[in-house]
């Protein structure tokens, strides 16, 4: 039963991703540190991994590829931040600084600031992500606000291809920190169909959202994100 309840956890994740382009961590990862901690954050960051591949494979040719160079360069910083707070220090305070920074931006946002994806925004909203993507498997937020103006084929794509090279930092980060084990692969693995299932039913609902609901979703996603981040941090 605990099996089947984890499952629908990473599919109903893996929906809001294939929608959004964004907002799988979101949804899992809190509920799956609850349910099984083990599952944080590698076995979901290589789901994750393997969901940015298809969402990139479905809408490739919408990609700000210019913009995903600048926004994984930042990444690369970030992901080393993440795996040394991972390796040596709490993530509570790395994860409360961003989270609010999140809210900074979300808050600003809907009161008169419209953010562009410049080279700068990228590379710091990168580094964000890559700290939290890899030490509390929450990284997408700070890269999706500057794309929130942007139409859902070209965010979702962006987000996929930003999402396909920042996981793989991570997980050789990861990686050569020791954190990924043989049992979190097996666990990926056991999951994977649920996420498969949540991709595939992302399809006929995101051409819902398509019709002008892109902005408002991505803020209440960021909102969400950044809320449950500090709460996880928090607690």
């Amino acid at each position: 039963m605990l099996s089947v309840l984890i499952g629908l956890v990473v599919a109903i994740g893996a929906v809001v991703q294939g929608v959004v382009g964004f907002g799988m961590a979101l949804i899992a990862t809190p509920l799956l540190a609850l349910l099984d901690r083990a599952l944080v954050p590698v076995p979901l960051l290589l789901l994750s991994s393997v969901h940015s591949v298809l969402t990139l494979g479905r809408e490739h040719r919408q990609a700000d590829w210019p913009g995903v160079g600048w926004a994984t360069l930042g990444r690369a910083a970030g992901t080393v931040l993440g795996v040394y707070a991972v390796t040596q220090l709490s993530t509570n305070g790395l994860s409360i600084v961003v989270a609010l920074s999140v809210l900074l931006c979300l808050g600003l946002s809907l009161l008169f600031w419209r953010p562009r994806p410049g080279a700068p925004s990228l590379v710091i909203a990168g580094a964000a992500g890559g700290a939290t993507g890899t030490a509390a498997g929450i990284g997408g937020p700070p890269v999706a606000l500057l794309y929130q103006h942007a139409d859902g084929a070209k965010l979702r794509a962006t987000m996929g291809a930003y999402f396909v090279i920042g996981s793989i930092l991570s997980i050789v980060g990861l990686a050569i920190a020791g954190a990924v084990t043989t049992e979190a692969m097996q666990a990926a693995a056991v999951l994977l169909p649920f996420m498969l299932a949540g991709f595939l039913l992302s399809g006929p609902v995101r051409r819902v959202l398509d019709a002008g609901w892109i902005r408002p979703t991505v803020l209440a996603v960021s909102g969400v994100s950044a809320v449950a981040l500090l709460v996880k941090a928090l607690i």
